[in-house]
């Protein structure tokens, strides 16, 4: 009896540790099967991440003031694993819904190259070209990665998303209920003539504290340069756009902007 619960728990282990490794082995090109064998694994284990809510979004966002078509912006931390759905009213944006973040990978820190398992870190925008509302995955959104600051730091890796199913290599999983809500404000927003949605990635709350008490990291610095694109974020609450800049983000509100020689992030 023993012998046999061993093998029940030990031998979907080791599958999936397979599945790991091949993907961290495999190119680009396999690396979307090897996910998708992942999340055909834990399909089933969990019916709970695939339970919509029955509230409509809709609704649920009429009763805080916001309407669906509204742009957006999305802000991920991940230290406390928290997505926020920021939405536009009255010329400036407000906080609308929080999501749980089911799963990210890797460590706090940037995604450095193919293949790490590391969940990107920085300032991202989506265009319509980059939802994927037939993804394995109930819904994903594709973040951009690389963009212009990541592609200066020799950075590599693709088909980075947020995406449902609450399985992640390298991507940002939500719920089924949360991805389909998220997919669809931005969806409503794209269509309703937002140009391309803000997506800001953090590492954790970007509070004087939280960079104190992670000032030891080799990140810290990165860090350092991400919080002052939070900051302008909540001066006046909108979104700041961002520059690649050598080796450092920068950041404009406005008309501004910084030298000729630093291509500012785009969307695909």
């Amino acid at each position: 009896m023993i012998r046999r619960l061993a093998l029940v728990i030990l031998v979907p282990a080791v599958l999936v540790a397979a599945l790991v490794l091949a993907y961290l082995a495999s190119g680009p090109a396999l690396q979307e099967a090897v996910r998708g064998s992942i999340i055909r694994h834990f399909r089933g284990q969990g019916e709970a991440i695939r339970v919509l809510n029955p509230v409509p979004l809709a609704t649920r966002l009429g009763e805080k003031g916001f309407a669906l078509g509204q742009p957006v912006v999305l802000r991920l931390f991940k230290e406390e694993s928290i997505l926020e759905l920021w939405m536009a009213r009255q010329g400036r944006f407000d906080l609308a819904l929080s999501f749980p973040i089911c799963r990210w990978s890797g460590a706090l820190g940037p995604k450095l190259q193919e293949g790490d398992g590391q969940s990107p870190e920085g300032f991202y925008l989506v265009s319509h070209r980059q939802l994927k509302p037939d993804s394995s995955y109930y819904r994903a959104l594709n973040i951009g990665f690389p963009n212009a600051f990541d592609s200066a730091q020799g950075r590599t890796g693709s088909f980075l998303m947020i995406h449902g199913d609450c399985v992640s290599i390298g991507c940002y999983a939500m719920t089924d209920a949360g991805i389909g809500d998220i997919y669809a404000a931005v969806e409503q927003a794209l269509a309703r003539g937002q140009k391309h949605v803000p997506v800001h990635i953090f590492p954790f709350r970007m509070t004087d504290e939280n960079l104190k008490r992670h000032e030891a990291s080799r990140w810290s610095a990165f860090w350092r340069n991400l919080a002052e694109g939070d900051r302008l974020f909540h001066t006046g609450n909108r979104p700041p756009r961002a520059y690649a800049c050598g080796e450092r983000y920068a950041f404009a509100i406005g008309g501004e902007a910084p030298a000729a020689s630093c291509p500012a992030i785009t969307a695909w």
